[in-house]
């Protein structure tokens, strides 16, 4: 078996260990296969083994490839998952299904009018700061009441709920705090009427600590490429 599909194997695997163990249906947690500095080649090796979902973080690099993989395209889910600047949301708007990192209202209204009719409504996420890190994107917990409910009226995007990349912690206690608190959030959120569903949240070195607290997406880019 080629390196990639085993390593998806054993991330699908990792993904219903930690399934079982919060008994959870392992069909609840979709695999991200996080793309960014790998090629065109190793996506279709990726897509030969099965996996159709892919995040980018950068833009430019992302349309590259998908303009190399335009032959597959009907097969391909592309997510944006790095931080989105203005001069960038009408490419992003015309190519990708969903965006993870929405943390302002003036990027979910400039996606929303600029998503093309013929597409279905943009996928997307807020994205928040949940460990609060100075280096990091994405609002504070307090912030995302207010503009969860302005996205979710812009007519050409579907709000889907939340996407957070916490701090790095080697205790498996200690990384399931973010996520416990993401999910919380989501739980608020969904208590002021939010029709939401999601939490993209979990990494390689976490999956499993984000899998229990409730991850419906799962980012993992190292355990099947290998280390950028």
């Amino acid at each position: 078996m080629a390196t990639i599909a085993r390593n998806i194997q054993q991330v699908k695997d990792r993904i219903a260990a930690a399934c079982a163990r919060a008994q959870r249906d392992v069909q609840s947690v979709t695999l991200l296969a996080v793309s960014k500095t790998f090629g065109a080649p190793a996506i279709r090796e990726a897509l030969a083994a099965g996996q159709q979902r892919f995040g980018e973080n950068y833009v430019q690099e992302a349309l590259e490839k998908m303009a190399t993989l335009a032959d597959v395209r009907p097969r391909l889910e592309w997510h944006l998952i790095g931080p989105l600047q203005s001069n960038k949301t009408r490419a992003v708007a015309e190519h990708f299904d969903w965006v993870h990192s929405v943390d302002r209202l003036k990027i979910a209204q400039r996606l929303s009018d600029q998503r093309p009719a013929h597409l279905p409504p943009l996928q997307v996420c807020l994205q928040v700061n949940i460990s609060g890190e100075a280096s990091k994107s994405g609002l504070a917990p307090a912030e995302v009441s207010a503009l969860a409910h302005a996205v979710a009226a812009l007519p050409r995007l579907r709000l889907r709920g939340l996407m957070a990349i916490p701090e790095p912690a080697d205790d498996p206690h200690a990384q399931r705090q973010p996520h416990r608190a993401l999910r919380e959030l989501l739980d608020t959120l969904r208590a002021q009427g939010l029709d939401l569903d999601t939490l993209s949240m979990g990494m390689s070195a976490d999956l499993e600590a984000a899998v229990v607290e409730g991850a419906t997406i799962v980012r993992v880019g190292t355990a099947i490429f290998g280390q950028r």
